[in-house]
């Protein structure tokens, strides 16, 4: 046994049992250490691993008294391993952590503080990913089930579909008197999380969830018990006996035997139907003891257990309780073919004669006037902006755009043709256009065609991982993506760098800087209050532009800032201008949802200062040259997620905050516009990321891919750069009376 710690009732005894996973093992113990919330014992368990998890458990123990160790004498399974564990933990919540998984930065701030604010319930049960052993991430759980909404704690029968959540153990905060006093422990074999799981959610008392992922789960090429082929699948079924024989011995455990029950049948027909799970030698003896342990809990799960009320459950039920085994695979069969010729009926004659259509279209010359354009179906973006400056330039080539849901956007200028996708005008444009300009992806079936030219502006200058160094599940599909490109915008040498690095080929790439930017630079003071009065901003009023980024760990992508308070803190001389759909509270005084606006250069425009914190605008933003404050409350985690290609909050341009009263202070205090460190903190972010940004972005472009690269403009230098001024003026005023009278005076332009 290695060094023990004896410490007085922390509040998290995390537990990780490790068997050959020396290669991950250090990443787990880090992603629990190097956690801002300290109350934690971790007690390791090395399961008899014959590779170096013993010596990585004995060096973490030296380095750090939280952590204690145990070595199991035989390999006996994370069961008994983690049951050995529990017999050592102290703290008041019990966690659970297999040796390849990661805890996510700030996870365990944000379990405590769920935890206080629904008074310590039995059960905390929380989100998590699932990273495919490529890299690739995919959610954890379906939307909606662990939303925050209603009581803060409740009981398994005031929300029952929590029984639809992965039966995982390490998905979940167990209070330590509910696994004492139901006397809960693991049984060894591959799906030892079931009879542990379903009868802690059923005795809780009080439960309560969190909508944040705090775990990423490590899914293994090979080694990982229960995805690899084998007889052990088998266990699964002793497993469900011991889950009924202790939900029978609970208290109204009862009443949660039929739901468990359709649990069942639908986690063994995916084990039998899962290919290469298991051996073709077992899988009539599997089918048959399912039938089985089917039979045996049909009497006491009850007659709702059939299956709800949809035919193809409650047949499939039936028939591998009759063990039916030709039946059950007909059925299975014949609705997997009812599905693909149903789908094959709608889509195939039609997409086969779109196809005939684009191939005819292709042997056609190429029209050498039209340019397509493309940003999501609608007319915004770089290609917007490189589009007006082409109709200024170039009158003589027509352009088009590819068209979304009506209403979905700004329309395309007059005089520009509208594409609908998949159309058959739409793929004989896309076979006969010169110039094919998108900022996302070009269709898989557009095949490349000597002569046609092919731009692709991305979407800003990228801060997190993309193309393949972001894991794509589909890599040759991204290289055919790549290779077809024959120019790619770059705002800066960072932009570039970071793209060469994520899509590697040989296109031509042009650092000519960002065009959605060059509206800052040629917009007058007219322009920025015409704008103002259309969204309703009163004069006079300062506007914030808060834009959050989206992040891949939080599923309904709603901001931690409360922007109802936020606003109240402020006073009625702001107004908060927000783009994050979903995030205004209704009725708020002080706040404008303006995540529906059609154009982002306009709400910049607007803005007399932006809060963010990952978004990419902060980068065009800046071009004039306005206060920006980089809200950065969860920067570890959203980079440890996502990947980033830089220290943002170190190179940011403006004040840094990460909770709520500092970003109040930022924002009421005169220092945001009057401090003199302000204006060369932007000039550096400017110098860095927007060196070529100068109103001129879009003709650079224009000129270098339609008309041959002649007369491009040269860049203006810094000095000489006169961005759009802001709506309202500042000077220093008088500090804050009691009153609560605004820091800054404020003088409409």
């Amino acid at each position: 046994m290695y060094p023990t710690l004896d410490v007085a009732v922390p509040r998290f005894s995390i537990i990780v049992p490790a068997h050959q996973v020396q290669a991950q093992l250090p990443a787990c113990l880090t992603s629990v250490l190097s956690q801002d919330f300290r109350d934690v014992e971790l007690i390791v368990v090395d399961d008899a691993s014959p590779d170096a998890c013993g010596e990585i458990i004995a060096e973490a123990a030296a380095d750090d008294p939280r952590v204690s160790g145990l070595r199991m004498p035989v390999n006996t399974g994370p069961g008994p391993a983690r049951n050995a564990a529990l017999d050592h933990a102290s703290g008041d919540y019990v966690l659970f952590l297999d040796g390849d998984d990661t805890l996510v930065p700030g996870a365990l701030a944000a379990l405590d503080a769920r935890l206080a604010a629904t008074a310590d319930p039995q059960l905390l049960l929380f989100d998590h990913v699932r990273v495919a052993w490529y890299g690739a991430a995919a959610p954890g759980t379906r939307p909606g089930l662990l939303a925050e909404d209603g009581p803060g704690a409740f009981t398994l029968a005031e929300r029952p579909a929590l029984l639809r959540l992965p039966p995982v153990a390490w998905a979940a905060a167990y209070r330590r008197d509910l696994i004492e006093g139901l006397d809960l422990r693991f049984p060894p074999g591959h799906y030892q999380d079931l009879p542990f799981v379903y009868p802690a959610l059923a005795a809780a008392s009080r439960v309560a969830v969190l909508d944040r992922v705090c775990v990423q789960h490590r899914q293994r090429r090979n080694g990982g018990r229960s995805r690899t082929a084998g007889h052990g699948h088998f266990d699964v079924l002793a497993q469900y006996e011991r889950v009924f024989t202790r939900l029978a011995a609970l208290p109204g455990g009862d009443r949660w035997r039929p739901a468990v029950y359709r649990r069942m049948v639908g986690h063994l027909t995916a084990i039998y139907h899962t290919r290469g799970r298991l051996p073709a030698s077992d899988r009539t003896a599997f089918f048959r003891r399912s039938a089985a342990l089917c039979r045996r809990h049909r009497a006491a799960a009850g007659a709702s257990a059939i299956g709800g009320g949809r035919r193809r459950p409650r047949l499939r039920t039936l028939l591998l309780r009759l063990g039916a085994r030709r039946a059950f695979h007909l059925l299975h069969s014949g609705h997997r073919l009812l599905r693909r010729l149903r789908a094959r009926a709608r889509g195939r004659l039609g997409a086969a004669l779109l196809h005939a259509h684009y191939l005819v279209q292709r042997r056609r010359p190429l029209d050498t006037r039209l340019a397509v354009f493309a940003s999501g179906g609608v007319c915004a973006g770089h290609p917007a902006a490189i589009e007006a400056k082409l109709r200024e330039l170039a009158p003589g080539i027509r352009t088009a755009w590819v068209g979304g849901p009506q209403g979905a956007g700004p329309p395309p200028p007059e005089g520009a043709r509208v594409l609908t996708a998949g159309t058959a005008p739409y793929w004989a444009a896309m076979a006969r256009a010169r110039y094919l300009i998108s900022d996302n992806g070009f269709p898989d079936a557009l095949l490349p065609r000597r002569g046609q030219i092919r731009l692709q502006t991305h979407r800003g200058t990228p801060l997190v991982h993309t193309g393949l160094d972001a894991a794509p599940r589909d890599i040759p599909r991204l290289l055919r993506q790549i290779d077809s490109w024959d120019y790619c915008l770059s705002a800066s040498r960072h932009a570039t760098l970071a793209a060469e690095s994520a899509y590697p080929a040989d296109y031509l790439t042009l650092e000519y800087g960002s065009p959605r930017a060059d509206l800052f630079h040629t917009a007058t003071a007219q322009d920025v209050l015409r704008v103002r009065e259309e969204l309703g901003v009163p004069p006079g009023v300062l506007a914030v532009l808060y834009a959050p980024a989206r992040r891949g760990y939080d599923r309904a992508h709603l901001p931690a800032v409360d922007l109802g308070r936020l606003a109240d803190e402020l006073g009625p001389g702001y107004l908060l201008l927000v783009r994050a759909p979903g995030a205004t509270p209704p009725g708020c005084a002080g706040v404008l949802d303006v995540s529906s606006h059609p154009r982002l250069e306009e709400l910049c425009l607007a803005a007399d200062a932006l809060v963010t914190d990952y978004a990419p605008v902060l980068f065009d933003y800046a071009n004039l040259d306005r206060p920006i404050v980089l809200h950065a409350d969860d920067w570890g985690a959203y980079r440890a997620v996502h990947g980033t290609y830089l220290d943002l909050p170190g190179a940011a341009p403006g004040p840094v905050t990460r909770t709520m009263v500092e970003l109040v202070a930022t924002l009421s205090g005169p220092r945001l516009w009057t401090d003199p460190r302000g204006a060369p903190r932007r000039e550096a972010f400017r110098r860095r990321f927007c060196p070529y940004d100068d109103g001129f972005a879009a003709e650079r472009v224009v000129r270098q891919v339609f008309l041959g690269g002649r007369r491009i403009p040269p860049v203006v230098p810094a000095e000489e750069r006169r961005p759009a001024p802001g709506a309202v003026a500042f000077r220093a005023a008088a500090p804050r009376p009691r009153s609560g009278r605004p820091l800054i005076s404020r003088e409409a332009v």
